[in-house]
């Protein structure tokens, strides 16, 4: 695997090394070791899988401590952009966002450290997207960045009008508005 470090601290893209042939290919998603030694000790609990369409846009979310997550995601099957916020107080990129194409040709990962806001949008006509998580699901520790905050300028890709929400992605707080439980 490659350790692809980006411009914010902590947020790494993993590129596997893909073995393939008439049959097809192979790949290793995940290696503790690996991992271990090139981001640090994490220990996955819970494994997620979202089936979505063409300009469903899941995010940006987190979830606050003791329930904060960190995430390795990837997109299995189609397209997706995937961004992740870095909203630790006293971080030299607090505000700042990395935005990387995850699918099922490049096979790439992005390792998602806690302290950051998540989300990605589906840029194919469907995409499977997977994530591990190191912690439990909280419903009650939830929280998140409205998704076009004008202050983030975030390039989503795609039209407004393609744009598919959740009712509660549609009323999260602006990012100046945010009162983060996360420190660098």
């Amino acid at each position: 695997m490659k350790f692809i470090k980006t411009a914010i601290p902590d947020l790494t893209i993993i590129e596997p090394k893909v073995f393939g042939d008439h049959r097809g290919y192979f790949f290793e998603s995940f290696n503790f070791n690996e991992f271990k030694e090139n981001i640090g000790e994490v220990h996955f609990v819970q494994d997620n899988e979202s089936k979505s369409s063409k300009g469903v846009l899941r995010g940006l979310h987190f979830q606050k401590p003791p329930f904060a997550q960190a995430k390795l995601v990837r997109c299995i099957k189609g397209r997706v952009l995937d961004v992740a916020v870095d909203i630790r107080k006293g971080s030299p990129t607090y505000g700042n966002y990395e935005v990387v194409e995850l699918s099922e040709e490049n096979k790439r990962q992005l390792f998602v450290p806690r302290g950051f806001a998540h989300g990605f949008i589906v840029l194919s006509e469907e995409a499977i997207f997977a994530y591990k998580v190191d912690n439990w699901y909280a419903p009650e520790y939830e929280s998140g960045i409205l998704w076009n905050d004008e202050s983030l300028q975030i390039d989503w890709k795609i039209t407004v009008d393609e744009i598919q929400l959740s009712d509660k992605d549609k009323v999260l707080p602006l990012f100046k508005n945010l009162e983060s439980p996360f420190t660098y």
